[in-house]
Parts: structure tokens; C-alpha cells; sequence
């Protein structure tokens, strides 16, 4: 079980880095299908994984130069401070609801990102100033519900940023430089609770290293950018509504 379980770790880590994402939001679910808790085990280990995935992928990115970092400052600080209290919430609200909750996000990110794939690239970015306060404020919301969901807040982050003039391979280069703040500050939230297995843990670690190098490698060089929104949007609708499936049939 845990040969395949890496295997599929994987092969995710090499699809949401090329997302621009940790992969969280696909991590959980495969641990709860796998038969681990959903807050006990399932939340903390894929928000760390989420975190190594993106480091992994950011890594790349930023020698790539495609990474803005001041841009991506507003963001980080904000969503570093909602991580957090997301985390807190975790635990005081029931598992029928969290999922329910990420279920809804994910639906509403896919949709909007299927929506926009054949939209024109973005020519041009607001002004920083205004940029600043629109994703600053939409930062602290999304580390929020990255903390308190799990989901490090990739599939937030990157519909926002093409939003205010980013294009989509910079939005999601930047994106996860910016998911890996937001994702280990809300590991740091669950970690208190010390609800871990470690051999999950250190085999996926391995995974999700070697499979965000590679993917970073084939966004660059061969994805397109409509294509990478469409394998998003995709992704998303089909694992929210697996998710939940349980809950409402």
C-alpha cells in the first residue's frame, strides 16, 4: 500500500507543480481514500507535502526567472497571518463541513478556471500599489482557508493573480513561491497537535521532490497556457466532486 500510495503522491507532485500548486487539495482526499483521518493525519501531512511540493517547483521557477517576488510579498505576508487561525478552526468545526468546504472552493476555482482558458493573455499588471491592497487583502482570506481546509491556497492564488494582469505561467511560478509561506505556516498550526506517520511522511517527501523538479521543468519548456488551465479547471471539478461524492449520494 505505501509503494502505490508514493507512486501516486508522485504523479501529483509532477501535475501541480506545473499548476503552480502544492497539491494539497489532491493529497488529502488520497490519504482519507488510503484510510488515514481526515484532521488528524490526512490535513497536517498534505499541507507539509504541499509545502515540499512547492518549494520544489519554486526552486525552479525562481532560476527560471519567472517568480515576481515583490509582487508576491503582499501576498505571502497576509496569508502567513491567516494560515494559522485557519488551522485553529480545523479542529472546532465537523469533517461533514471541511469537506463541504473544500468541495465548494474547488468547484468554484475549476469553473472559473475552465471559463478563462480561452480568454487572451494578460497584457499588462495594475499598478503595484493597487495591485498590493487587491492581493494583500484576497492573501489574508486565502491563507485563512488554506489553513483551515488544508489546501495551501494555490488554486486561490493563481485565478486571483491572471485576475489582476499576471500571465498564466508567471501566476503560476509565482503561485507557488507564495503557496510555500502559506502552506508551512498552516503546518505549523497542526503540527502542535503532533498527528503524524512518519513513514508516509519521509516516502512521500522523497515523491513530491522529485516529481515537482521534472513537472516544473515540462510547464516551462512544453505546456501552453490554455492547456494548463484546462488541465486545472478539470482537475478540480472532478476531485470535488469525488470528495464529496459520500456525502450527498
Amino acid at each position: 500500500m505505501l509503494i502505490i500510495l508514493t507512486l501516486l503522491i508522485f504523479i501529483l507532485a509532477f501535475i501541480f507543480s506545473m499548476l503552480g500548486l502544492g497539491g494539497a487539495m489532491l493529497y488529502i482526499p488520497v490519504f482519507t481514500w488510503f484510510g488515514f483521518d481526515l484532521k488528524e493525519v490526512a490535513i497536517p501531512t498534505g499541507l507539509f507535502l504541499n509545502s515540499i511540493t512547492a518549494l520544489s517547483a519554486a526552486i525552479y521557477y525562481y532560476r527560471a526567472k519567472m517568480i515576481d517576488v515583490k509582487g508576491a510579498a503582499p501576498m505571502i505576508i497576509t496569508a502567513i497571518i491567516g494560515a494559522p487561525i485557519g488551522a485553529h478552526f480545523t479542529h472546532l468545526l465537523p469533517t461533514d463541513i471541511l469537506i463541504t468546504l473544500f468541495s465548494i472552493a474547488m468547484i468554484t476555482a475549476g469553473s472559473k478556471m475552465l471559463y478563462s482558458a480561452s480568454d487572451k493573455e494578460p497584457t499588462s499588471l495594475l499598478a503595484f500599489k493597487k495591485r498590493a491592497i487587491i492581493t494583500g487583502t484576497a492573501g489574508l482570506f486565502i491563507g485563512f482557508t488554506s489553513g483551515l481546509l488544508g489546501t495551501g491556497g494555490g488554486f486561490l492564488f493563481v485565478p486571483m493573480m491572471i485576475a489582476v494582469g499576471y500571465p498564466t505561467k508567471h501566476a503560476a511560478a509565482t503561485s507557488a513561491f507564495i503557496v510555500l509561506f502559506s502552506s508551512f505556516s498552516g503546518f505549523l498550526g497542526h503540527a502542535a497537535q503532533g498527528h503524524f506517520n512518519w513513514q508516509v511522511l519521509i516516502f512521500c517527501t522523497i515523491a513530491v521532490i522529485i516529481g515537482a523538479q521534472i513537472g516544473g521543468k515540462v510547464m516551462k519548456e512544453k505546456m501552453k497556457a490554455q492547456r494548463i488551465k484546462q488541465i486545472f479547471g478539470v482537475l478540480l471539478i472532478f476531485v470535488a466532486i469525488k470528495f464529496s461524492w459520500n456525502l450527498f449520494f
